[in-house]
């Protein structure tokens, strides 16, 4: 019972030696992640379409709930720009804009999603994150990255437009184009490229200059902090937001409320299926993360535990008032670079940010919003990766053809449909590729006991002994072509009298499967063939020692395919005589 606990707490095992040096170390990463973060955090919550103290809320609380269950000593859990932007168009479907309503359904979408992830991790669920392909995630990130990138050019240039795609985003924006406010735009365009110079190039900069590297990135990291002080103050100081800037505002100075939304039961159905899908990406995007992280360290992250941890996350968000959250790259680079250690080091950020809540908000009252706007470019533009498209195609047609459906569906249909789009294309492909597995005639390589492809290699053959090695496991998708190949092999070659299934590759062989082979076997012995099996794995043996097909089988099963081809050549050749 102790042990399971441990399992489902890991603050139990690493608080156990925690000590000075690790409480120094978090508590200077927590510093540093705090102050970078803010900017980073009222940007999202502008784009997820809630109040700038949402973003806040949503960087608290979560914190703590990812440190009691999560396994990463550096992720860092807060609003990230794909989740903000799945959120605000699951929400839209459901509530106005700048409504009570509309607060409401995020806070609920955000409960949902951490309850799924709860539940999934309870269930230990973790491989679901196999379901999505590395291509189809690129595609998905990169059509999201231009899509919100796209949505926030209305800050830059001081209009309201509104959509959800390319189709609806592009023609908007084009028809308010002659309404832009210039001040606005000389004020958004200048941090935009700020941003993008401390971001790509400050660091290499000041380390030319002679600055140590580790403080030189520190300080190209700090391009949002600096651009979110100037500006503010720019404002301020020639109350610039009485001359057309729009800012945020007011945000209210103190600490969440703790409660429960007032969600009813029909917007919880409402909400399901964006939640299901939300959920999944949150937890994909952040354990790619945490394992990046982790490798460094030579860590383990356990999947399962980190959708406990990630579940308990946007619960306490949703409790807490802020939006859907996930592990962002930046902010856990950020926060891996100070030197967290533990996750006790995002405990101690979460009290950073309330006390940013607490007795600073009154000076983000002249914060632009196209400040806001450019930081969340620039973010996201990194995260595009269109040599992704190159690559994938070049060494897989399929993939690269996955990568650009997904990249193409996000733009024009949304990122909901993207998503969808993208699971259904990563199934479909393994599918597709699993329903005609690759297979291959062997014969032995002269002077050993290996046994190689005959189109690839000069083995020797026998014209009566046929070995065909399989490479996929056997299930009920592919079950049907195995046993038409191998009808098509044996009526192309007249001599054959033993059939061989070299089986080193086969880990399942499911009901179909077994049908099929039954079928093979029945169908060979009408021939005057003999099926026999080779190299077949323990755990697959077992479950056919459970059939009748063993006992039904006309030929033999080898523990190697070298003693078969010795025993079965040897009887070909005595035949022949």
């Amino acid at each position: 019972m102790k042990q399971r606990l441990i399992s489902y707490l890991p603050w139990l095992t690493w608080g156990r030696t925690y000590n000075r040096q690790l409480f120094r170390q978090d508590l200077i990463a927590a510093f540093i992640v705090t102050v970078m973060v803010i900017p980073q955090s009222l940007a999202y919550a502008m784009l997820a379409g809630l109040p700038a103290e949402a973003g806040l809320y949503a960087s608290i609380l979560p914190l703590v709930g990812y440190a009691l269950f999560g396994t990463s000593s550096a992720l860092a859990v807060g609003p990230v720009a794909v989740i903000a932007l799945m959120s605000a168009s699951a929400v839209g479907q459901v509530a106005e804009a700048e409504t009570a309503g509309y607060i409401i359904a995020s806070i609920s979408l955000a409960l949902l999603s951490g309850a799924i992830l709860m539940v999934m991790g309870i269930f230990r669920l973790g491989f679901t994150s196999n379901f999505i392909s590395h291509p189809v995630i690129s595609g998905f990130i990169t059509g999201s990255a231009l899509l919100i990138a796209l949505s926030q050019f209305k800050h830059l240039l001081g209009v309201n437009i509104s959509g959800e795609n390319l189709l609806e985003l592009v023609p908007a924006l084009l028809g308010e184009l002659p309404r832009t406010h210039a001040t606005t735009l000389l004020l958004g365009a200048s941090a935009l490229l700020f941003l993008w110079f401390t971001r790509n190039h400050m660091a290499n900069l000041l380390v030319r200059l002679g600055m140590p590297k580790g403080v030189a990135q520190q300080l190209g990291r700090a391009g949002p902090v600096m651009a979110v002080i100037a500006a503010t103050s720019i404002v301020a100081i020639y109350s610039l937001d009485d001359k057309g800037i729009a800012v945020v505002g007011t945000i209210p100075a103190g600490l969440p409320p703790l409660q429960l939304p007032a969600s009813s039961l029909a917007l919880l159905q409402e909400l399901f299926v964006p939640a299901m899908l939300i959920s999944l990406v949150i937890f994909v995007e952040s354990v790619s993360v945490a394992h990046k992280l982790a490798l460094k360290k030579r860590e383990r992250i356990d999947a399962n535990q980190e959708l406990l941890g990630l579940g308990a996350a946007n619960m306490m968000s949703a409790f807490a008032g802020g939006l859907a959250v996930a592990g962002g790259f930046s902010r856990s680079v950020i926060s891996d670079d100070a030197g967290a250690r533990t996750p006790a080091a995002g405990a101690f950020t979460a009290i950073g940010i309330a006390a940013v809540a607490l007795f600073l908000t009154p000076l983000m009252y002249y914060l632009p919003n196209a400040i806001l706007a450019a930081t969340i470019i620039v973010a996201v533009l990194s995260m595009a990766d269109f040599r992704a498209i190159r690559q994938n195609w070049r060494y897989s047609s399929h993939d690269g053809a996955a990568l650009v459906a997904t990249l193409v569906i996000t733009l024009l249909l949304g990122v909901t449909e993207g998503i969808m789009a993208g699971v259904a294309l990563s199934l479909a492909l393994y599918l597709y590729r699993t329903s005609q597995p690759h297979s291959a005639i062997v014969g032995l390589v002269p002077g050993t006991e290996h046994f190689r492809n005959v189109n690839r290699h000069t083995v020797k053959t026998s014209p009566q002994v046929l070995i065909v090695r399989v490479d996929e496991s056997l299930y009920f998708a592919n079950s049907r072509y195995l046993e038409e190949h191998i009808n098509a092999l044996v009526a192309a070659r007249k001599e054959v009298r033993h059939v061989v299934l070299m089986c080193p590759a086969v880990n399942h062989i499911d009901a179909s499967a077994l049908e099929s082979l039954e079928a093979i076997n029945t169908e060979l012995s009408d021939m005057g063939i003999k099926l026999h099996l080779s190299e077949v794995k323990g755990p697959v043996m077992d479950r056919l020692r459970k059939s009748r097909f063993l006992s039904d089988l006309n030929g033999e099963v080898f523990l190697t395919t070298y003693q078969a081809w010795t025993r079965l050549a040897a009887a070909a050749t005595v035949e022949n005589r």
